[in-house]
């Protein structure tokens, strides 16, 4: 699927130029606007057909994301699931990492570098 970034998000800070936040998406309503004309080689805009598949909405990686609290929720997770960490302690947290590393459970929420 192609990124849908704004209308010359390249050329100017306040529609995202080195600031990633503001490069979302936003209609093409200008008169003569290429992209909104759907112009070749002019970036895409979003349509019926760019939409996720119903079977893939909501996963992560093709994965069912499941928040976690405790030790049991984590050791009643598969190897189809992905593991989001809720608000715990800093000394139940390390817990539940060293377990979800022993059992190979990624975990989506932990920061740092990917």
């Amino acid at each position: 699927m192609p990124s849908f970034l704004r209308t010359d998000w390249m050329r100017f800070s306040r529609l995202g130029k080195n600031r990633k936040k503001l490069q979302v998406w936003r209609r093409a309503r200008g008169k003569h606007s290429k992209i909104r004309k759907k112009r070749f080689s002019y970036p895409v805009m979003p349509t019926v057909g760019y939409k996720t598949q119903r079977k893939d909405i909501g996963r992560i990686d093709g994965k069912i994301p499941v928040l976690v609290h405790n030790l049991n929720e984590l050791l009643a997770l598969t190897k189809n699931n992905v593991v989001i960490l809720a608000r715990v302690g800093a000394k139940k947290k390390l817990e539940l990492i060293k377990k979800a590393n022993e059992l190979n459970l990624k975990i989506t929420n932990l920061g740092g570098k990917k």
